[in-house]
């Protein structure tokens, strides 16, 4: 019996102290949940939604072609006399470029002269002549022969004279080849000749290399899907404007028209490709030079904008960070139309002067309360969270 007692006395002693036990424990969570401190506000750079114009552009990538590439040759053979340009200067058309030496073609032109000459005092002497036997023949005192051979000698000298014009015609041709003359507008080349050398027609080189770079041409291409676009704008204003940039799109080099859509396009890359004119006032755009081209396609009336870093990828898309009036953050999936000149055009997702968080998106997960950091402290973000990239 006393047994039997023992049992559950010890049971109910177990009980007790475990569940003080847990009560302890419970109570000592509960403290410390209390006694923990709420997570500190993130600091981040923030932004505002724009609302303004923005133009719509199609950019590719694309080569300057000059109008005109002229090698200045020479026509005939002989010494160099004189070099009368710099390398690289502007010239014009007709201006001396090398003088080739004239003397002997100067020569050959006397010499035709002088044959001309003969030939018009022969001619006088022989129309004298026929005069006299034409009068001499009608009283009876000269042969009919001899009448006519003297007619064959005016006629044959009169050929000669005209022979004699026609031989100095072409040595004035040949001595004005002495003179080696832009033919074009355009800016000189390296030198490929030195002078005292002699020059010769077949010199493949030549003397020079001429090239026009006012105005001057860019040829680029464009994805064969954005050709129903640039047709359709075509039909409503004409022509479209196309903006050169250097290689980094740092640095506008020109404005210029559309002029050519070409005539197919390229089966091998999909491609279709434009030509552009540009003044080149200022000769930014140089023979040769890859430039990046944009072609202004339209206008995006109230268009809403992004600092372009706004904009994040992920699984789903791209997508935000809006930062709402209690100060925490919240996910947006966007749309994006384009991305140009560092700043992104928003199709929809956004509205107009929402805030936004332009740096500091890797510290973040949706509800994480922030603050916004100004001035001095937002440039320091930026350029720490610009270090942290990944170099392309």
């Amino acid at each position: 019996m006393r047994r039997k007692m023992v049992i559950p006395t010890v049971l109910l002693i177990v009980v007790l102290v475990g569940g003080g036990v847990l009560a302890f424990i419970d109570g000592s969570e509960t403290k410390s949940a209390a006694a923990a401190p709420a997570s500190p506000p993130v600091p981040i750079v923030a932004g505002v939604v724009a609302q303004h114009d923005v133009p719509i552009y199609l950019t590719g990538v694309g080569t300057v072609i000059a109008y005109n590439t002229d090698v200045v040759r020479s026509q005939i053979q002989g010494q160099l006399f004189s070099i009368n340009f710099t390398e690289g200067q502007a010239v014009h058309a007709g201006d001396l470029l090398a003088q080739i030496d004239p003397r002997p073609y100067q020569a050959q032109i006397n010499q035709y002269i002088a044959n001309r000459d003969r030939d018009q005092a022969q001619l006088q002497n022989a129309v004298a002549n026929l005069d006299r036997y034409t009068q001499l023949e009608s009283k009876g005192y000269a042969a009919p022969q001899l009448v006519d051979t003297q007619k064959a000698q005016v006629s044959q000298l009169q050929n000669a004279v005209k022979s004699d014009a026609a031989l100095i015609d072409a040595a004035n041709v040949q001595f004005s080849y002495t003179r080696l003359t832009s033919p074009i507008d355009g800016v000189t080349g390296i030198r490929q000749i030195d002078v005292g050398n002699i020059i010769h027609p077949t010199d493949a080189n030549g003397l020079v290399v001429v090239t026009q770079v006012e105005p001057i041409s860019l040829i680029f291409t464009l994805p064969e899907t954005d050709l129903p676009q640039i047709q359709q704008q075509q039909k409503t204003k004409e022509p479209l404007t196309v903006l050169a940039y250097s290689q980094d799109n740092t640095i506008k080099l020109g404005q210029g028209m559309l002029r050519l859509v070409d005539n197919e396009i390229l089966q091998t890359t999909g491609s279709i490709r434009l030509k552009a004119d540009f003044p080149n006032k200022a000769h930014r755009l140089w023979p040769g030079e890859l430039v990046n081209a944009r072609l202004l396609l339209d206008t995006r009336h109230d268009g809403l904008t992004v600092p372009a870093s706004v904009v994040q990828q992920g699984p789903k898309g791209a997508y935000v960070y809006v930062v709402n009036q209690d100060g925490s953050v919240a996910i947006r999936p966007v749309t994006v139309a384009q991305i140009s000149d560092g700043q992104a055009l928003i199709n929809s997702g956004l509205q107009a002067n929402e805030q936004v968080v332009v740096d500091g998106q890797y510290k973040l997960q949706p509800g994480t309360h922030v603050t916004i950091l100004q001035g001095q402290a937002a440039d320091d973000a930026a350029a720490q969270s610009a270090q942290r990239e990944p170099i392309p």
